[in-house]
């Protein structure tokens, strides 16, 4: 699911500005549950208790491991100088990229300002590896939309993967989720050099691949082919668990910073781990060959790199909190979810099933309606390049696409499905569940039970 590369700057030019009743109510107003709703939002506090104690055990070790990393490598304030133009023995980039290696359980790793997005980070991962003539398999069935054009097709002219002779293949999963591994088998063949895996759930209705089920691929992945490099997209799932896929043995991975590790506050960028070679190959493919991470500027976006990274678990724990009181209000409602409030978490993405469009196109407006950055944008479905159906987007953020922030998607389809994520505070991730179910009742979409 890529919805958030698009939000609260561009929101204006694909969205109608209805400056309605309820951005003229004011917040007080918006604030004023009705008894029920009340009773409901402690009902369900109290439910999700056991696994608030859970969240807050991971995010609290995964703040030690960072700062672990930190002191490891003696970060002080003059790592947080910027460098200009080539920017030469920058210090304070090279040490970044040692701590982001430590806190991965990884050999090396790249951060850079100079990721524009988690396509792009992981399009510099794979072009890294991949040689014309090679293939990569994905065991995950079919990638997020937005690397389809980087997959591409034969002698399209982009300079995709096939574009440049690199052949892609997805084995689809299994009716119940799993790796189909029987077709994998049957799916690697000589060409075969790198095994793609998604973590995350994408728009798919499934559920996203815990550490320990990457780690179990891994093993039996090595038992077809010892040599086979395997990559996985580590977008929304950092800091999620105790483990990263490059500690149960995933040779490398990519992620956005505006994503889970940039904590809310990198302004942009993007971060390679994993084995030093297919690293050092990354760094090359990102500037150019004999240059790789020797140079680059930061940007001005030094300390708040390393200052989002201290705080990403504190902020990701606050998220996967909001996300377990979404599952459980509307589940207590009656709503169908993935995950279940009471599953083990892997990642920030929280589906949803509503009846009709009318439900899931209110849940996300209330979703925007409780934003502190346009809150007054009413999103509409809008037929969105590159999506077969209208799809309806809510995101007032700070940092334009920050889905660790709390955002929504849906594509305008059956089954009516919303995709949840982020909220740098569970406070405001709680808020978004509460407004969007409020906006739900405001339409006669929804009763709560005691209403009259």
């Amino acid at each position: 699911m890529r919805i958030l590369y698009i939000t609260s700057q561009t929101i204006h030019v694909m969205m109608m500005l209805i400056l309605g009743n309820h951005s003229a109510r004011g917040n007080e107003d918006q604030m004023n549950w009705t008894p029920e709703l009340q009773a409901m939002e402690q009902k369900i506090e109290q439910k999700i208790s056991p696994m608030t104690r859970q969240i807050e055990h991971i995010a609290e070790r995964n703040q030690w491991k960072v700062i672990q990393a930190f002191q490891k490598h003696k970060v002080s304030d003059y790592h947080f100088a910027n460098s200009t133009g080539y920017g030469y023995n920058d210090r304070g980039r090279e040490v970044l990229d040692e701590v982001y290696a430590d806190v991965f359980g990884a050999e090396a790793a790249l951060v850079r300002p100079h990721f524009v997005s988690g396509t792009h980070t992981i399009s510099i991962a794979l072009f890294a590896v991949l040689r014309p003539g090679d293939e990569l398999l994905y065991i995950t069935g079919s990638p997020y939309d937005t690397l389809h054009k980087v997959i591409g097709k034969e002698h399209d002219g982009t300079g995709s993967l096939a574009d440049w002779g690199i052949n892609v293949k997805m084995v689809p999963l299994l009716p119940d989720g799993n790796v189909d591994w029987t077709s994998v088998k049957s799916e690697i063949t000589e060409r075969t050099k790198v095994i793609g895996i998604q973590r995350s759930r994408g728009y798919d209705w499934r559920a996203s691949f815990t550490v320990q089920q990457i780690g179990d691929m891994v093993k039996r992945v090595r038992e077809i082919r010892s040599d086979l490099i395997i990559f996985a997209d580590n977008c929304y799932g950092e800091f999620t668990e105790l483990e990263e896929p490059t500690e149960v043995g995933v040779d490398l991975i990519a992620g956005s910073l505006i994503k889970n590790p940039g904590g809310g506050i990198a302004p942009t960028g993007g971060y390679i781990a994993g084995r030093r070679d297919l690293v050092e190959k990354a760094a090359q493919r990102l500037t150019a060959p004999g240059i790789g991470s020797e140079v680059g500027a930061m940007l001005g976006a030094i300390r708040s790199m390393y200052q989002g990274l201290f705080l990403a678990p504190a902020m990701v724990g606050q998220a996967v909190r909001g996300s377990v009181f979404a599952a459980a209000l509307f589940e207590e409602l009656g709503y169908e979810t993935s995950p279940h409030w009471s599953s083990p978490r892997t990642d920030l993405i929280q589906a949803l099933r509503f009846d009709t469009a009318e439900h899931l196109i209110a849940f996300v407006q209330g979703i925007q309606r409780a934003s502190a950055v346009d809150a007054h944008v009413v999103p509409e479905p809008w037929a969105m390049p590159g999506y077969e159906h209208p799809v309806i987007m809510a995101a007032g953020t700070f940092i334009q696409g920050g889905s660790l922030e709390l955002s929504a998607d849906a594509p305008i389809r059956e089954p009516y499905t919303a995709y949840m994520q982020g909220g740098l505070t569970y406070a405001h991730a709680k808020l978004g569940a509460l407004m969007a179910l409020q906006t739900m009742i405001e339409r006669n979409l929804l009763v709560l039970p005691g209403s009259i």
